[in-house]
């Protein structure tokens, strides 16, 4: 079973509905991992989380069992008529009326029949679909809710697979399964006491081999548990495999590799075919058994009942009534290992499901979150780093090894200070600034934003403070416009497509020197790019992206490497502008110049910077301003000159 991260499991968590989980999630000082579903010691235990969703359709629920038994009344009662027109043909001296009264009978108790089952379908049924919705809903809230760590840690065609095949397992289990249940046992109890009514001595004889089902009903119920899970955790490997290779289908197309990931599909499928066929086999040996011992009802009956006909200790009318009604107890027996098989899959699918439900967020708000008190020139820092030291697998007690990325880190960074941090791949610079937002836990007292502590903010202000542009650039599969007002919260009141939010999409658009890619486009704004961004270059993604920054109007722009796929006249222009972006911020009334933490590799990118940081193997190696550093001959000065050196290189080339 895949292994979540986060924090352990509250001891009650498993007793909530998956809507209160979201509430009651509180951190604990330890992460600690857990392999197993907590609820795999009994895993009938696991229906515990649908308890809530059961109250609260109990009327539906209750309607619908009153409709089914009022079903298995009316198909108990046909075989009576059945049996009495069956003696009054045998008699010899029945007229036509004799006949049309019990058929008409049976006609009235099957319209029952039909009328009611499609009420019990429409309740229950229903019912169930709208409980699987809340489930669905409630669990994709959930995964929301859990830190970056956890989607690290678990693969995403393995939760699709949890939100799909699971949810749909436990849904029919609280449909079909109850119906099963609830049916098979009030048929089974109906049917052996009316023969047995009828006749003790052929009932006594035609039920000795439903023990032996019985037997196999138990041992089919614990095989198909332990199979379906199995099953289920092929497919979600399989949908994991899928997905994968659908994310990364460029670097799989320029490098040729799709008989690499035919073959690793072709792998992960054989095991899902393996995984079901066991569980195929199962059923192709359990059903025809049970078929086998209900055939021996029959046989036993036909040889009792027919002996005590013979010897008119039976009419004729009742061993026909009494064949009817093991015909129908066949459905309780066959319907018994089918209840056991929905049961049994529903119980795993939702151990599957309470094992993410029951993940709790490694990073979550405080309980009691602490608001800024010092407003501008105040004399706070905007932001502060105080003896920073991270490493990465600090929080996992079973950590073989802990990573340190960043080592007594000390700054102080102004509002409105334009600052530049330059370092070698792997010196811990995109971990410096994911401190900031907590897309990482760092130590308490090491990082502070307007004077609090970061770890004591509320998670949604604090985010609410930066806006920032990740390496990685990643795109919506939407029109270029809506990913650019993706943080325009305007835009969701008033519509994407309104006056103002048009506006502010193309100031932004303009600052990063996208407006003029997006007018070549046939479409315009209106352009939908592909999954991930995947029919714009790299350079037209970062800079959407950089639009979908600086379109936040956020207090604080970080721009992680975010320039690294735009060409220099490009990036001399998108800096031009944030620096007169800067200008007209100092010449308004009210306003305030943003906090600007641009992250490059290029010297060009930094020169504007009031301050640039290096950083090497996660210590401040150089720290001043791009003037100050350049006269250090240091590792800043080294590199301007090497890229000095390269572009001159290019030149002469050209």
């Amino acid at each position: 079973m895949a292994r979540f991260g986060g924090q352990p499991p509250p001891k009650d968590c498993l007793d909530k509905s998956p809507f209160a989980l979201i509430v009651v999630m509180k951190m604990k000082s330890k992460r600690s991992p857990f392999s197993r579903n907590p609820l795999s010691k009994g895993v009938l235990s696991n229906y515990k989380t649908l308890i809530p969703y059961l109250y609260r359709y109990r009327f539906q629920y209750i309607a619908g069992f009153v409709c089914l038994l009022l079903v298995d009344a009316a198909q108990v009662i046909i075989p009576l008529f059945l049996q009495q027109a069956v003696d009054s043909i045998v008699a010899g001296d029945f007229a036509a009326a004799t006949i049309v009264k019990p058929a008409a009978a049976m006609v009235i108790m099957m319209t029952i029949v039909s009328g009611g089952r499609f009420l019990w379908r429409y309740f229950i049924h229903g019912s169930a679909r709208r409980i699987e919705t809340e489930m669905r809903a409630a669990l994709f809230n959930h995964l929301l809710t859990l830190s970056y760590d956890f989607f690290q840690k678990n693969k995403i065609g393995d939760l699709l697979s949890r939100s799909t095949n699971d949810l749909d397992a436990a849904r029919i289990a609280i449909g079909m399964g109850l119906v099963a249940l609830v049916d098979g046992t009030v048929m089974a109890v109906s049917i052996l006491a009316i023969i047995f009514i009828n006749d003790a001595h052929s009932a006594a004889l035609a039920i000795i081999p439903l023990p032996f089902v019985t037997l196999l009903i138990l041992l089919f119920g614990n095989l198909a548990g332990k199979r379906f899970q199995k099953a289920q955790e092929a497919y979600s490997a399989m949908s994991g495999a899928v997905q994968e290779t659908f994310a990364g289908i460029r670097v799989v197309k320029s490098f040729v590799k799709e008989w690499h990931f035919m073959r690793k599909f072709a792998d992960t499928n054989d095991d899902y075919r393996a995984a079901n066929m066991a569980l195929v086999k199962l059923y192709g040996v359990f059903f025809p058994l049970i078929g086998f011992f209900s055939g021996l009802t029959s046989i036993i009956l036909l040889a009792a009942g027919g002996i005590r006909v013979i010897h008119g200790a039976m009419t004729p009318g009742q061993l026909t009534a009494l064949f009817r009604y093991f015909q129908m107890l066949i459905w309780p027996l066959m319907g018994a290992g089918f209840m056991v098989n929905l049961i049994q899959r529903g119980a795993v699918s939702l151990g599957r499901i309470n094992e993410v439900m029951c993940a709790q967020p490694l990073i979550a708000s405080p309980a009691n979150p602490k608001r800024p008190d010092a407003g501008p020139g105040a004399g706070v820092p905007f932001i502060e780093f105080r003896n920073l030291t991270f490493a990465y697998g600090e929080h996992e007690e079973h950590s073989a090894k802990k990573r340190t990325i960043l080592e007594n880190i000390t700054l102080t960074i102004e509002q409105g200070t334009w600052l530049g941090i330059l370092g070698r791949t792997g010196s811990g610079k995109t971990t410096l600034v994911k401190t900031l937002v907590r897309m990482i836990e760092p130590p308490a007292n090491t990082v502070f934003v307007k004077g609090v502590d970061v770890r004591d903010w509320d998670l949604k202000e604090l985010r609410r403070l930066f806006a920032v542009t990740p390496q990685d650039s990643y795109l919506f599969s939407d029109s270029i416009r809506w990913n650019i007002a993706y943080g325009l919260e305007e835009a969701e009141n008033a519509g994407v497509e309104s006056e103002s939010a048009t506006e502010k999409i193309e100031k932004a658009a303009s600052l990063s020197a996208i407006d003029k890619d997006i007018a070549r486009f046939a479409d315009g704004l209106d352009t939908v790019i592909g999954e991930r961004g995947l029919t714009l270059s790299g350079g037209q993604k970062q800079r959407v992206s950089i639009s979908r920054a600086v379109i936040k109007d956020s207090a604080a722009l970080i721009l992680d490497d975010a320039l690294s796929a735009v060409d220099a006249e490009t990036e001399r222009k998108i800096l031009a502008r944030l620096l007169e972006t800067r200008r007209r911020a100092d010449a308004a009334e009210s306003g305030r110049r943003p906090t600007v933490i641009i992250i490059s590799h290029r010297i060009s990118t930094l020169c504007n910077a009031d301050k640039a940081l290096v950083l090497d193997e996660g210590r401040v190696a150089e720290y001043g301003t791009p003037a100050e550093l350049m006269a250090r001959n240091g590792f800043y000065a080294k590199t301007a000159a090497l890229q000095q050196l390269e572009r001159q290189d290019g030149m002469r080339q050209g």
